[in-house]
C-alpha cells in the first residue's frame, strides 16, 4: 500500500506540531494567573507554568504514539494475517519507565523549592491577622488594634479580610469546629484551619484591588457559603481601617 502526499504532509506535522508546541510563545501564558499578586504567587505561578508545559509535551508525544501507528502501520489488504509478535523490548521498556521517573523527579525538585519558599515564617513581618473558620463563615482578628478589633462573617454577609500593600502579614489560621479551607484563588494560596491546629503563614500582597476568597474544604451543608473577600490597600488606608473597628464589631 502506497502513501499519498496527504500521509506525507501529516508525517510533517506530526514532526512540527512539538517544536511549533515549544516556540510558539516567547512568554509563557500566566493560564488564567496574574503575576505579581503577591508574594506566593510569585513563586507558585513559574510552577505552574512549567507543571502544565510538560503536561503539554508529553500530551503530544503520547498522541504522536497514538496516531502514528493507526496511520502509518495499518493493515495491508495482501499483508499477513497477524504482524510480527515480540515478547518484550528492554530498550523501550526502560524507557517508559525512566523517563516518567525523570519527569516526577523533576517536578518534586521544584515543587518542594517553591514549597519551602513559601512556607518560611519570619521575624520580621509587619502584621498579624487571626483567620478563624467556623460553620459557615469567617472571623478576622487584628491584633494590632487591640483584642476587640474584630471583623465576623455570616453565611449572608461574608465578611471583608482588609490587608496593607507591601507589607508582610503573618495569617494565624484556626477554626473551632470543623476543618476549613483559607483559599484565595488569585494569590495562588491556601491553608487548612484545623480545629485544636494553629496553622502560620505569611506572605505579602504587592497590588490594590479585590480578590474573592473561599472555603475550598467541603465543611457541612453551607460550606458553598463561605466565602469573603480581600481588599489589598494602602497602608495608609490600612491604619485609618483599623481605627474604625477599634472597639467594635464590624
Amino acid at each position: 500500500m502506497r502513501f499519498g502526499p496527504f500521509t506525507s504532509r501529516l508525517k510533517g506535522l506530526f514532526l512540527v506540531a512539538p517544536i511549533m508546541f515549544l516556540t510558539g510563545c516567547s512568554q509563557v501564558s500566566g493560564l488564567g494567573f496574574e503575576e505579581g499578586v503577591t508574594s506566593v504567587n510569585d513563586q507558585s505561578l513559574s510552577l505552574w507554568q512549567g507543571a502544565w508545559i510538560a503536561g503539554g509535551v508529553v500530551g503530544v508525544i503520547t498522541l504522536i504514539l497514538i496516531l502514528w501507528p493507526a496511520v502509518f502501520h495499518r493493515g495491508k489488504k495482501d499483508g499477513p494475517e497477524f504482524p510480527k509478535q515480540t515478547q518484550y523490548n528492554i530498550p523501550v521498556e526502560l524507557a517508559y519507565t525512566i523517563i516518567p521517573f525523570i519527569i516526577v523527579a523533576v517536578l518534586f525538585f521544584y515543587t518542594v523549592q517553591k514549597q519551602n519558599v513559601i512556607t518560611e515564617k519570619t521575624d520580621t513581618y509587619a502584621h498579624e491577622i487571626i483567620v478563624e473558620g467556623f460553620q459557615w463563615s469567617w472571623q478576622f482578628s487584628y491584633p494590632e488594634a487591640g483584642p476587640e478589633a474584630v471583623v465576623t462573617g455570616t453565611p449572608g454577609q461574608p465578611p471583608t479580610l482588609v490587608v496593607p500593600v507591601g507589607q508582610r502579614v503573618r495569617y494565624t489560621l484556626t477554626a473551632n469546629d470543623v476543618v476549613h479551607g483559607f483559599w484565595v484563588p488569585a494569590f495562588m494560596m491556601q491553608m487548612q484551619n484545623l480545629p485544636g491546629v494553629t496553622n502560620r503563614m505569611e506572605f505579602t500582597a504587592n497590588k490594590i484591588g479585590e480578590y474573592p476568597g473561599r472555603c475550598n474544604i467541603l465543611c457541612g451543608r453551607n460550606h458553598s457559603l463561605m466565602l469573603f473577600k480581600v481588599k489589598v490597600v494602602t497602608l495608609d488606608e490600612y491604619k485609618a481601617y483599623l481605627e474604625t473597628i477599634k472597639g467594635s464589631q464590624a
